[in-house]
């Protein structure tokens, strides 16, 4: 391995990103600098030996990350984001998960099992599609549907059918391969699945419920927090695509068949970009920040907070999805060239669009 200490992590993950790409996983070189910096321990307290990074200062990094490279961005959101669920682990499990200096979990938000009751713990069986980072994972996280032994639901105290998450290792799991999408390709967002594995009773947990480390921020709701990690990365992918489209119209042969007028219209259209989406960002910043001094100071967030929450990141995503539209005529043929930087960004962004939780922008 080269030292990462001689070129900034954005360089050298610059140098990497389109081997990334053919690979189908994160270069090597990419795994080893998010090692070193605890990208996939960021959410992981420091009782478990993680940095205890708090949400405000993660997503500006996840955000630097997408700009860097969408698939870094995106698998380190969302296997940094499972690592999350330390705060509600059994503590003896999460300490010896955490010991291991490359855990990277991985996992769907989809129920996507049964797993039935037993005298010792569950037994499971399903499958769960999209686990991004599943090649390099070391820990994958199943939803599950809880069965007793004669095949009934067992009902939580609302009276509806109980949903458990499970912790499950590498071991435990057989890996799909399917992601065969045209972005985000260095994810390696496969498919798992496990048939009749018992899993024991510590190995199951609840988010927002039991929190087991006194740690600030544990209960920030996580529909927001899911809502703003995926808006920050389609953001910094925006940020790399319109660097791009700049660099990319005033070094186009064809520029001296443009008219003056329609060199300054171009000019005029990116900086309404631009604007746009800087201004968005300042006020996604804003809200995002008032809820978690909200959580901090009060030890609560106010509804409507939380639903400005919600509105923000889905008014700065779909922005960021209009830009790429927008712009992207006025490339030329080198942004169709699946090989080109400019193509990786703008499918990196597209893919990442079809997120379901940001579908609407309502």
């Amino acid at each position: 391995m080269q030292d990462t200490l001689t070129t900034t992590w954005q360089e050298k993950v610059k140098t990497y990103a389109a081997l990334s790409e053919e690979m189908g996983k994160l270069h090597p070189e990419i795994l080893e600098l998010a090692y070193q910096e605890n990208w996939f321990k960021l959410f992981v307290p420091g009782v478990y030996g993680g940095p205890g990074k708090k949400l405000p200062e993660i997503l500006r990094l996840e955000e630097e990350l997408a700009e860097a490279d969408g698939s870094l961005g995106w698998t380190v959101t969302l296997c940094a984001g499972a690592g999350w669920f330390a705060g509600f682990l059994n503590p003896e499990l999460a300490t010896e998960i955490f010991a291991d200096r490359e855990v990277c979990f991985a996992g769907s938000g989809a129920i996507g099992g049964v797993a039935v009751k037993t005298k010792t713990g569950y037994l499971l069986k399903g499958k769960w599609n999209y686990a991004s980072g599943a090649l390099h994972a070391t820990i994958f996280t199943a939803n599950c549907t809880l069965k007793d032994e004669n095949g009934e639901d067992i009902l939580d105290e609302n009276g509806t059918p109980e949903i458990r998450s499970f912790i499950l290792t590498k071991e435990e799991v057989n890996i799909l391969p399917g992601w065969s999408y045209f972005g985000l390709i260095a994810t390696g967002s496969h498919a798992f699945e496990v048939k009749n594995l018992n899993v024991p009773e510590n190995r199951t947990f609840q988010i927002n419920q039991h929190i087991e480390v006194a740690d600030a921020g544990f209960d920030y709701p996580f529909l927001q927090l899911a809502e703003t990690t995926l808006t920050v990365n389609s953001l910094g992918m925006t940020n790399h695509f319109i660097k791009l489209v700049e660099d990319a119209f005033y070094v186009r042969t064809g520029l001296k068949r443009y008219t003056d007028e329609q060199v300054l219209f171009f000019t005029n259209e990116l900086s309404s970009c631009k604007e746009e989406i800087q201004n968005l960002r300042a006020k996604f910043y804003s809200i995002f920040d008032a809820s978690w001094n909200q959580l901090i100071n009060n030890n609560k967030i106010e509804e409507n907070t939380l639903t400005e929450v919600s509105s923000i990141s889905r008014k700065l995503a779909h922005a960021c999805w209009r830009t790429a539209a927008r712009l992207f005529p006025y490339c030329g043929l080198e942004a169709a060239k699946k090989e080109s930087e400019i193509n990786r960004v703008w499918r990196d962004l597209h893919t990442a669009s079809q997120h379901a939780l940001l579908t609407f922008e309502i």
